[in-house]
């Protein structure tokens, strides 16, 4: 399975190597931003927690937190609008990509990519398709 945190810089390297599936996470840029510039990490047990979502559990973890420096809301931002110059190419480079509703909760978008992994893929000739 692949990441694709920085996809947007290898677009010219990518024919070296093609995934089996490729998933477009589908979600508004509020929402991402809203997730990603909210999420903190308690310094002392590594636990991770969201302002909205999982609230740390009492005042003196909340006073600890800290955000990683790329979270911050204008580098999220500028990481969305990378995503969005480059997303079309992306799609055009693929065949057969899968978009998937991310605005839900994680367990129901997990559980349709599962679904979409496990599903066999369909066998291709390799010489290609028949000449006419």
């Amino acid at each position: 399975m692949w990441g694709t945190a920085g996809m947007m810089r290898v677009v010219g390297v990518m024919s070296l190597s093609s995934p089996c599936r490729v998933f477009f996470l589908d979600i508004p840029d509020d929402v991402a931003i809203e997730r990603l510039s909210l999420r903190m990490t308690d310094p002392v047990s590594g636990e991770r927690y969201h302002s909205l979502y999982r609230p740390a559990p009492r005042v003196e973890v909340h006073e600890r937190l800290q955000q990683n420096p790329a979270d911050a809301e204008q580098k999220v931002q500028a990481r969305l609008d990378m995503y969005h110059a480059g997303a079309e190419e992306l799609e055009e480079f693929y065949q057969d990509v899968v978009h998937v509703n991310a605005d839900q909760d994680p367990y129901t978008v997990h559980e349709f990519i599962e679904s979409c992994v496990i599903r066999p893929l369909p066998k291709r000739d390799p010489r290609g398709p028949p000449s006419t």
